[in-house]
């Protein structure tokens, strides 16, 4: 008699991202032939297990298979090893000619529809492997399904070829992006309190997010963090080791001038504590607070001290108890922010995400006006006189990872630090901000997702960015001319001019992360469907060695964005 199987119900956590990695043959090869496809496949396996990391630093799992893929018996072997894997990317390494439809073709018929796929090979003249790849990906890309194709180098000749470090990069590149979009599937983000300020541009757009994303919103009301606040529903000797933690970084830097102001900054610092355990309870990968208007700002209530510090610390890969992953976490419950830093943080391999406000845009001519009218000299090597800044400015949500640059240890970075006094105008529930400014010449991307109901699809507009120093007159003159008391960073877009960037921004926030490629983000913005929108006259539709191939899919149906317009429609 058959038994069902009892489930243990045990701990859930997030689990890690499995790429499954075969290869396809030829029956009629000889033996030698048949030991180097393997040896590829075990080669390539440890390049990706070597290579891409989970966010919190973790490994991925990677299995191989050493049975070529000859025909259906095979792929129907390595298509159950596979889902009993519990497989979510499949990276394919032909070395040899094989038959489409009778290889990897009938293994992905067996797999969800949604799975990313690679096909990496070396441009192999004795058995060719790339001319199985190019008909094998013309053949998906005829039925509709994208692939990633990756044209590479290894020797054409020996039992064990290595790649080159070309070749790894593009196939680590496309592997963070299916990380990404399959290790995010399912998860969940949390956010405290409702619409974001009245911003549509920050709107949680549930079911559209679910549907491109896979991910979930989950909502909360703000009252529950302000009961827990006033239950004491957190650890104080915890409280208490971060407090003096802070002291002892910051010391007069932390702006403290009474019993009062200290208990309210406090009531920021526990908050962190309670948020921290709900995300955790939620098994949660990211959040968002409202705080404006009914948390800190509305005087028709209580009004309470403001979120910086917790929302700073969550964001940060670094707090009293030592390393951790970065939780991206947004200010003003700005739901669209989380996304983009979320996917930020995945992509790079869990790095601090920034939240800036997209504040003023100093073009060319009016830094240097300011410049001149302060006696700072300057020349045409300064790449802010140059180009222009942006200044990147908000009173919450600023990851404390940039006061110094990547790599830097903790007390550097925490010198940099200042905790001023809420502005209370703003803020009458007091509390403190957290400022500094970013030092310059930390390169990456910068950008927003956007919605729109129109074609019911996300874009992203991005352009590659840097940092710049300021000479220390300019930089408080131009801190002065917003929120001197928030942190700051100049941001330099690389191809946008300033005249592009100030009208193409897609809300009033805006998002920054260190080293992201361009690859790695179209690949994403490939295997998500997001639109790519990078509107700036100076950037060339394709850059060789900084982004990735085109998929022949778009090729075949007139261009990207009307084959993903064609997608986000069936």
């Amino acid at each position: 008699m058959a038994k069902a199987k009892r489930l243990g119900g045990g701990a859930v956590g997030g689990k890690a991202v499995t790429f499954g990695i075969c290869a396809t043959g030829d029956p009629r090869i000889d033996k030698a032939s048949r030991e180097r496809a393997v040896n590829i496949v075990e080669m390539v396996a440890g390049v990706v297990a070597d290579g891409v990391k989970m966010p919190d630093g973790t490994d991925v799992n990677v299995v191989w298979s050493p049975v070529l893929i000859d025909g259906e018996k095979q792929a129907d072997i390595v298509a159950r090893e596979f889902a009993a894997a519990g497989t979510d990317a499949v990276v394919c390494a032909p070395d040899t000619w094989a038959f489409p439809q009778l290889t990897l073709m009938s293994l992905l018929a067996q797999m969800p529809t949604d799975t990313p796929v690679n096909i990496t090979c070396g441009n192999s003249g004795p058995k060719p492997g790339v001319v199985y790849a190019h008909a094998v990906n013309g053949a998906l890309a005829q039925s509709g399904r994208l692939v990633a194709l990756n044209v590479g180098t290894w020797p054409d000749t020996g039992q064990s070829p290595q790649m080159t470090a070309a070749t790894a990069e593009a196939l680590i590149d496309w592997c963070y992006a299916a990380l990404a979009r399959a290790g995010l599937k399912g998860r969940r983000v949390v956010v405290f309190g409702h619409d974001s300020m009245g911003m549509e541009t920050a709107l949680a757009h549930v079911i559209p997010t679910r549907r491109t994303f896979g991910l979930e919103i989950t909502r909360l009301d703000m009252k529950l963090l302000a009961d827990m606040l006033t239950k004491g529903a957190y650890d104080a000797r915890e409280l208490k080791t971060l407090r003096g933690w802070l002291d002892r970084h910051l010391g007069k830097r932390l702006a403290i001038g009474s019993k009062a102001e200290s208990e309210r900054f406090d009531k920021g610092l526990a908050l962190y504590l309670i948020v921290r355990g709900l995300l955790a309870d939620l098994n949660a990968v990211g959040g968002g607070f409202m705080n404006q208007l009914e948390w800190g700002s509305d005087k028709r209530g209580i009004p309470l001290p403001i979120a910086d510090a917790m929302e700073s610390l969550l964001n940060s890969t670094f707090d009293h108890n030592g390393p951790k992953p970065a939780m991206p976490f947004a200010t003003e419950a700005d739901a669209q922010g989380l996304l983009t830093m979320l996917f930020m943080t995945w992509l790079s391999g869990g790095n601090p995400p920034l939240f800036m406000d997209f504040r003023k845009v100093w073009e060319p001519w009016e830094i240097q006006a300011l410049a001149r009218k302060l006696k700072v000299r300057f020349s045409s090597k300064d790449l802010w006189a140059r180009r222009g800044i942006v200044d990147g400015d908000n009173s919450g949500s600023a990851s404390l990872n940039w006061a110094g640059k990547p790599g830097e240890p903790v007390s550097k970075v925490l010198s940099r630090v200042s905790m001023p006094p809420a502005e209370l105008h703003y803020f009458p529930g007091g509390g403190n901000s957290v400022t500094f400014i970013t030092p310059g010449g930390i390169d990456g991307i910068a950008g927003r997702l956007a919605y729109s109901e129109l074609s019911g699809m996300f874009t992203l507009v991005w352009d590659q960015a840097c940092t710049v120093d300021l000479p220390a007159k300019l930089a408080s003159a131009v801190a002065n001319t917003s929120n001197v008391t928030w942190p700051h960073t100049w941001v330099v877009p690389k191809y946008a001019t300033m005249a592009e960037y100030k009208q193409y921004a897609p809300a009033n926030h805006f998002h920054m992360i260190w080293d992201l490629s361009p690859a790695r983000l179209e690949h994403w913005m490939d295997l998500t469907n997001v639109l790519s929108a990078t509107p700036w006259q100076g950037r060339p539709a394709f850059i060789e060695g900084e982004d990735r191939p085109l998929p022949l899919l778009y090729l075949l149906n007139g261009g990207e964005t009307a084959t993903k317009t064609r997608l986000a429609g069936r």
